[in-house]
């Protein structure tokens, strides 16, 4: 099996997206959008192949799920995207030179995009949405587990391409044999840049062995500081949003980062609120005795392999510290620099986390679940990028843009 054939035709497809006008991209998300919600029945059908293969105890099952209800979020945040301006034929800079050039700097499409991701039909309509407002290709990867579900979006993106007379081809799902992820990550001829989204193990692949400009995003260790003087009930129901709204996504909790000073007034008031979500707890030597004397059930010694852990999962860590420094440093050694918090009640402090902490995201007595595109004003997200290059933070329609010169003349020589 080659994906050959794909690549050409999506390289093929980036002058038909491109020359579709704005007004006409955004009437086919619209009417994408209508379609999603006819078809929810079917999608829900085809969701439940996917989720019957995987096992109930794998964290990933929620990632994998589309109910009725996330079915309409997929459907709305398909508007809140037809909804924002074009990113692209934007004059970023224009000048008239001594010598008579004009020359101007536009935005323009990054071409064919090519996203790698695992267990999350969403992002196959997120990104799509996003490369058709922007006028860019897009190759998707999924993976194996949901590629049933998989299958049935992409067949009502492709119906609404051509629909609007655009090629097919401008949105293509390819095989999740992988094998072939090789071959995506050899083809710079074809595609401009890859984004994988999800584990760890899958972006370190994809940044050792790709040829294509890669954008990282997906995976994130986040952690929660609990300052001496936070309002330890705040801090409690931060802390808890934050590792059970959703523990299988990249903007929930890992670590619990407790000031010495108040960790024995805050470990009961935290303990029986993630207790009633049956959260496993590795505690390290000062916080496991609190807890055991607190009755907390679910607790185990904290190892060093459970602090810079992603759990994605009803799991967290916990370590007591001695003041900002501590915290920071900690924060340095174990953060994937995607999302961090501190509970506190001292400005000073709070401003030296903000601008000490590298990281896309850093928040002051605030959930790191916010971490969003949507959530951000941005309309979807193709993820969160953890690097510095292109994009930081949530990765959505604005940066799926690259810069073009264009200059105009009347028969200047250098």
């Amino acid at each position: 099996m080659s994906i050959q054939l794909l690549l050409e035709q999506a390289q093929a497809a980036t002058a038909a997206i491109r020359a579709l006008e704005d007004g006409k991209r955004q009437q086919l998300l619209r009417h994408l959008s209508a379609r999603i919600l006819e078809q929810t029945e079917a999608i829900i059908i085809e969701n439940k192949k996917d989720l019957d293969r995987m096992p109930d105890a794998d964290p990933k099952k929620d990632r994998l799920l589309l109910d009725a209800s996330r079915i309409a979020g997929l459907a709305t945040s398909l508007n809140e995207v037809a909804d924002l301006p074009d990113p692209a034929n934007q004059v970023l800079l224009e000048r008239r030179m001594d010598n008579g050039l004009f020359i101007q700097k536009k935005s323009v499409p990054l071409g064919v995009v090519g996203v790698i991701y695992e267990s999350r039909p969403n992002v196959t309509v997120d990104v799509a949405a996003l490369c058709i407002r922007s006028g860019n290709v897009c190759l998707l990867r999924g993976g194996s587990d949901a590629f049933d579900t998989n299958t049935i979006l992409v067949s009502l993106i492709r119906e609404s391409l051509g629909l609007f007379g655009v090629d097919t081809n401008a949105v293509q799902l390819l095989p999740p044999d992988r094998s072939l992820v090789a071959d995506l990550l050899a083809a710079e001829k074809y595609v401009d840049i890859i984004i994988p989204r999800g584990s760890q193990q899958l972006i370190e692949y994809v940044r050792e062995n790709s040829r294509v400009p890669v954008i990282e995003t997906g995976a994130g260790v986040c952690h929660t500081y609990v300052e001496k003087t936070a309002d330890q009930e705040r801090a409690a129901a931060i802390v808890t949003n934050a590792k059970v709204s959703r523990p299988s996504v990249c903007n929930a909790l890992d670590t619990v980062l407790v000031d010495e000073a108040v960790v024995a007034d805050f470990l009961p008031l935290l303990a029986p609120q993630l207790a009633a979500w049956n959260v496993e707890i590795y505690a390290d030597e000062i916080a496991y005795p609190l807890l055991k004397a607190a009755g907390y059930e679910k607790l185990f010694p904290a190892t060093p392999e459970d602090f810079g852990r992603e759990f994605l999962d009803f799991k967290c860590s916990i370590k007591v510290l001695n003041g900002l420094d501590e915290a920071l440093a900690h924060i340095r050694r174990y953060s994937s620099k995607h999302s961090e918090a501190i509970v506190s009640q001292d400005a000073a402090l709070s401003e030296r986390f903000l601008n000490e902490v590298d990281a896309a995201a850093v928040y002051v007595n605030a959930s790191t679940r916010f971490t969003d595109g949507g959530v951000f004003g941005l309309g979807a997200e193709i993820g969160i990028s953890t690097q510095k290059l292109h994009a930081r933070g949530p990765f959505a329609l604005e940066k799926l843009v690259t810069e073009k010169w264009f200059v105009r003349g009347e028969g200047q020589v250098r």
